[in-house]
């Protein structure tokens, strides 16, 4: 079973990462991968969620803090060495490694654990931007097997406990809230 399940993971990376290569993806690609390049937009968020954001706003952006912590950390410095996965760029001949070859862990993907994270968390602050949240967060995801840093099961892992670790700490916060109400100093003034 266990042996089917890789062989099917392969095939899959292979279809994305070599039978849907193209110039425009191979351009693409590397630029939305990599989190420097969502910086100017995380910074704009950032700031219009602070300063017009509301009481939703400001409370998004502080349970953002926790829910990326928890996540990172389970998938990056628990899960991976844990499991020890080499990432496809190492493991496979012909892998199209728009990025090289990068030698650290592959499972879970951290990527997709911290962008479906943020998605999940927005999602339930943001119920009607939740499409544009979760397409975000699966972008990042195809692109990362696209480029050949992380195999399809790395992904959905990586997007299945980031939505738990999002839920979790919202699950939290809303039993606090109830118990004791909104904090006062992210009220609007």
């Amino acid at each position: 079973m266990l042996e089917a399940l890789i062989e099917f993971d392969i095939w899959l990376f292979r279809l994305v990462n070599t039978g849907m290569q193209n110039a425009v993806l191979d351009f693409l690609a590397p630029i939305v991968t990599n989190k420097k390049n969502w910086t100017p937009l995380f910074i704009v968020l950032i700031i219009g969620l602070a300063w017009k954001g509301g009481y939703r706003g400001r409370m998004v952006l502080l349970l953002t803090i926790p829910v990326i912590l928890l996540s990172d950390q389970i998938s990056a410095s628990l899960l991976k060495p844990w499991v020890g996965r080499m990432r496809p760029c190492v493991e496979l001949e012909n892998v199209n490694a728009l990025l090289g070859i990068k030698k650290s862990f592959s499972f879970p993907s951290s990527h997709a654990t911290n962008s479906f994270a943020a998605a999940t968390l927005f999602s339930y602050f943001y119920p009607t931007k939740k499409v544009l949240f979760f397409t975000l967060a699966l972008i990042i995801c195809f692109t990362r097997v696209y480029v050949g840093v992380h195999y399809p099961i790395d992904v959905v892992f990586g997007a299945a406990l980031g939505a738990l670790c999002a839920y979790f700490v919202y699950f939290i916060y809303r039993k606090l809230e109830n118990r004791f109400g909104k904090i006062k100093f992210f009220e609007s003034r």
